[in-house]
C-alpha cells in the first residue's frame, strides 16, 4: 500500500496540497512521488528522462507552470532513479511503462482521474509505449523521446561497444574522472534494442490526443525523430521548439506555456 511521506505545507502557488507518497510497483519496489493538489480532480503524471528525477528542472518547471494554472499534478522516481527504490538499469523502457501502471493504477483508486501523461526524453518514449499498451489515457505529451532507438548508443557507451559487450557481457560507463557511473549488460542493451517505437506509435488509439514537441537543435536526439512520431501517430499535433536543445535550458518558459496551452485547450484545468 502506498504511504504518505510527509502531509501539505503553504506555497506561493495556488495549490492546495502537496504529499509526498510512495508506490509500490509490480516488482514490489517503492516509487517516490509528490502529489500537488490543486482542487481539480483532473490530475497530469509527469515522467523525468534517462538518469534523472523528478527534481530535473523541467519536471519542476512544469509542475510549477501547471499548478499555477490550477492543474494538479504527480511526478515520480521511475525505480533505480532518484528517491525510488530499485537498481538502475539501462535499457528498462518497458518495465518503467510497468511503473507508471503502478502509478495510473494507483491514483485511480484514490479517485483522482488522470487526464494526461507528459514524459521528457526517455520518460516521453515510457508515455508513448504506455499509451499503446493500455488504452486509458486521453492525452499524452511526449517532449523530445527519442524514435530510432538503435541510435545514440555509441555516444554512450563508445564505438564497437556491441563487440565489448558480447565479449565481456558488460560495458561500465564511467564519468570524466573514471568513476563508474553505472554498468550496461548484453540484457539491458538488447533490451533497448528490442524496444520498438514504430510498432508502439501504430498501436496508440485514434481517440488518444497526441503533442509532440522537440527542440531543433536538440544534441542528444534529432529533430527527425520528432518527424518519425508525426508520420505514424494519427492524432498527433507537432511542434518544433526553434533553437531548443535536448533539455531546452534556455526554452523552459516556451515549453511550459506550449504544454499549459495545449492541456487547456483540451478541457484540461477545470476545477471539477
Amino acid at each position: 500500500m502506498a504511504q504518505p511521506l510527509s502531509s501539505a505545507k503553504p506555497s506561493d502557488l495556488p495549490v492546495i496540497s502537496e504529499q509526498r507518497i510512495l508506490i509500490p510497483n509490480k516488482y514490489g519496489e517503492k516509487l517516490a512521488g509528490v502529489l500537488h493538489q490543486t482542487g481539480s480532480k483532473k490530475l497530469v503524471i509527469l515522467c523525468h528522462g534517462f538518469r534523472a528525477s523528478k527534481e530535473d528542472n523541467i519536471i519542476v518547471n512544469l509542475t510549477a507552470s501547471l499548478t499555477s494554472q490550477g492543474i494538479s499534478t504527480f511526478s515520480f522516481d521511475f525505480a533505480g532513479n532518484g528517491e525510488s527504490e530499485g537498481e538502475f538499469q539501462y535499457g528498462n523502457y518497458r518495465r518503467e511503462a510497468d511503473d507508471l501502471r503502478a502509478v495510473i493504477s494507483y491514483l485511480s483508486e484514490q479517485k483522482h482521474e488522470i487526464a494526461a501523461i507528459i514524459g521528457h526524453s526517455k520518460g516521453g518514449n515510457v508515455v508513448l509505449l504506455y499509451a499503446s499498451m493500455y488504452h486509458d489515457v486521453p492525452i499524452v505529451i511526449n517532449c523530445s523521446g527519442r524514435f530510432a532507438l538503435d541510435r545514440g548508443i555509441e555516444g554512450r557507451l563508445g564505438k564497437e561497444f556491441m563487440q565489448r559487450i558480447k565479449r565481456d557481457g558488460f560495458i561500465d560507463v564511467k564519468d570524466k574522472t573514471g568513476k563508474i557511473e553505472y554498468r550496461v549488460t548484453e540484457d539491458s542493451l538488447m533490451d533497448r534494442l528490442s524496444t520498438d517505437m514504430h510498432a508502439a506509435s501504430l498501436s496508440i488509439d485514434k481517440e488518444c490526443r497526441v503533442f509532440t514537441i522537440h527542440g531543433s537543435e536538440d544534441e542528444i536526439i534529432p529533430v527527425e525523430d520528432a518527424l518519425e512520431f508525426a508520420k505514424l501517430i494519427p492524432n498527433l499535433k507537432l511542434h518544433i521548439v526553434e533553437g531548443a536543445n535536448h533539455c531546452y535550458s534556455a526554452h523552459q518558459q516556451e515549453l511550459a506555456s506550449l504544454v499549459v496551452d495545449f492541456l487547456k485547450s483540451n478541457q484540461v484545468g477545470d476545477a471539477s
